[in-house]
């Protein structure tokens, strides 16, 4: 194991290399479109062109949402490095362009998605949670591209996946609201399979990565929660334990309901494991909570949306939409289609884009919700279980307290 001292001492080695940061450690940059925004460019295409609009299905940088727990740094690629060690038999430390030129370059499209996605509708609906007040976009789908994760740790020789080991990714470019560094962990299998499609991403939508979104390399593990993607990475540990880090002990776990408030959940920290992924979820984007709708000629109402899987449980299958309660459900149209031709297999980490023509009641106060179901058999339900933090709410897609004329 790294003693606590050499890590400290590497963290200040690696703050003195930043060039600048943005924003501050408290007041991180922390933002989210509207859903209705999120999706606008598919939508726009959706009714003439169903799931052959790949630029739409992609979320643009200059609309995804941010989170963070500490300043944005800005980093040199030609001096930044990456640290491979602990319970590796060869450490390493590579450069970007180490990265980018001596490991095949793999490329992936998944969603990423913040642990407290939707906590607004759990606090509303459910109990008041603490956190950020995320509505539904806190998500976005992209692609990336880098060096696979196992390439990297078989080049400092780590072969096999024992029990009880885990790879840990840290972040010492910036200090924290709770703590000095940044870090994350998964256990080392995952790291180590093929089909996890786990990369150290260089790029993002055929780009550098942003500053905002990691640049110079951050890691990108599909199926999990946005948590664990540690951005600015620059060191990763081969441990006998998770990351030791406050956001992976202390943050994004799902409490039992008796932890009702911050003492009452101090028994309980250590004893809940820490959110991994994601849960199987539906939002819709049209129309939002509170506006007034028209209904067609017809009498229909089309409503629109997104649909992420469960974990590696992906794709999704199917989704339905309500505009009685859950009385009776219709099937949405699901996008994205064309991915079936080529990238079958990856296109399981992928949010779907999806719309439906209902039958709404004229009135006030009236409420449409959406459910999905993924290949591995998971299927939404109304409700999530409430927890302190607000993570991993998945209850059904709502839009509420519509007017219908």
């Amino acid at each position: 194991m790294v003693s606590n001292d050499s890590l400290f001492k590497h963290s200040m080695r690696i703050r003195m290399a930043c060039t600048h940061t943005e924003y501050s450690t408290d007041n991180p940059l922390n933002r989210e479109p509207s859903v209705k925004e999120l999706v606008s460019r598919y939508l726009s295409t959706l009714r003439s062109d169903l799931g052959t609009d790949n630029a739409s299905f992609i979320t643009p940088g200059a609309i995804s949402y941010d989170r963070n727990h500490g300043p944005v740094p800005h980093i040199s690629a030609s001096t930044h490095t990456v640290t491979i060690d602990g319970l590796v038999p060869n450490p390493l430390r590579l450069t970007v362009n180490d990265l980018a030129t001596k490991f095949p370059q793999h490329e992936i499209c998944c969603a990423l998605e913040c642990a407290g996605n939707r906590r607004h509708t759990m606090r509303t609906m459910l109990k008041e949670v603490e956190g950020i007040d995320w509505g539904d976009a806190a998500v976005m789908n992209c692609k990336w591209k880098g060096p696979r994760l196992r390439d990297v740790l078989r080049h400092a020789g780590v072969q096999e996946a024992h029990p009880g080991l885990h790879v840990a990714f840290s972040s010492y470019q910036v200090p924290c609201q709770e703590d000095k560094w940044f870090g994350g962990s998964v256990e080392l299998a995952r790291a180590l399979s093929e089909d996890a499609d786990v990369i150290l991403a260089l790029e993002m939508n055929d780009n550098p990565l942003e500053p905002n979104h990691g640049y110079p390399v951050r890691v990108v593990l599909p199926g999990i929660a946005g948590a664990r993607w540690v951005k600015w990475l620059d060191r990763i540990t081969i441990q006998d334990q998770e990351s030791t880090n406050f956001y992976q002990r202390r943050d994004y776990k799902v409490l039992p309901e008796e932890a009702v408030d911050k003492d009452a959940a101090e028994q309980f920290w250590d004893k809940t494991p820490a959110m991994c992924e994601v849960p199987i979820n539906s939002v819709i984007a049209v129309p939002e909570d509170n506006e007034t709708i028209t209904l067609s000629e017809s009498g229909k109402y089309e409503v629109k949306g997104y649909a992420v899987p469960q974990g590696s449980d992906g794709p999704i299958t199917k989704v339905q939409v309500s505009g009685d309660g859950g009385k009776g459900w219709v099937d949405a149209q699901i996008g994205n289609r064309d991915l079936d031709n080529d990238k079958d297999r990856t296109k399981k980490w992928c949010w779907v884009l999806w719309s439906a023509e209902i039958d709404v009641e004229k009135g006030s106060g009236r409420e449409i919700v959406s459910r999905a179901y993924d290949a591995g058999g998971n299927q939404q339900a109304a409700h999530s279980q409430w927890n302190l933090r607000g993570v991993g709410y998945n209850g059904y897609g709502r839009a509420r307290n519509l007017t219908v004329g």
